[in-house]
């Protein structure tokens, strides 16, 4: 596990960002945290980082938004599913195995779904009465792929530690 602290919402949307830089064809991306954490400023980050000029919103009613920048990406929300049947009704595995980059907001209601190749991402709270925007990004690299990035991500984020 790697741990990042950003400090507002605009580090955790730059956060973001500079993994959205490093992703390729085919990574998968899992974000968990609770409601109002910053999932979606994150995602909004890594469509920067994939060129994506688009407004991005979260997907929570339509479940699943495509965007197109130099990879396609796939931003999904599994908040309002009752199951994983309900993700595979909706042909997951065409956007997981399509050449773009997925992100997964909710990826715990699926994670009998999720390959075994991917990026858990958990953001999580740690405000301080000081400063309540602080947010703790923990990186979990799952697989054969996910360290690659995870390590040049850690490398441009914490240069020298």
């Amino acid at each position: 596990m790697f741990t990042i602290e950003t400090s507002s919402a605009q580090e955790t949307g730059q956060l973001g960002e500079k993994l959205g830089s490093l992703l390729g064809p085919g990574d998968i991306i899992c974000l968990y945290g609770e409601l109002g954490v910053g999932k979606t400023t994150f995602a909004q980050g890594v469509a920067r980082g994939l060129d994506i000029e688009d407004r991005v919103t979260s997907p929570t009613f339509t479940l699943i938004n495509e965007y197109y920048g130099r990879l396609p990406f796939f931003h999904m929300d599994a908040y309002r599913l009752d199951s994983s049947a309900e993700m595979a009704d909706l042909g997951y595995e065409e956007y997981f195995y399509d050449g773009g980059v997925t992100l997964i907001e909710w990826a715990e209601k699926i994670k009998d779904l999720l390959p075994p190749d991917r990026l858990d991402i958990t953001i999580d709270r740690v405000a301080t009465a000081e400063d309540e925007d602080r947010r703790q990004v923990n990186l979990w690299p799952r697989g054969e792929i996910s360290p690659r990035f995870v390590e040049e991500l850690m490398d441009s984020v914490c240069p020298g530690d």
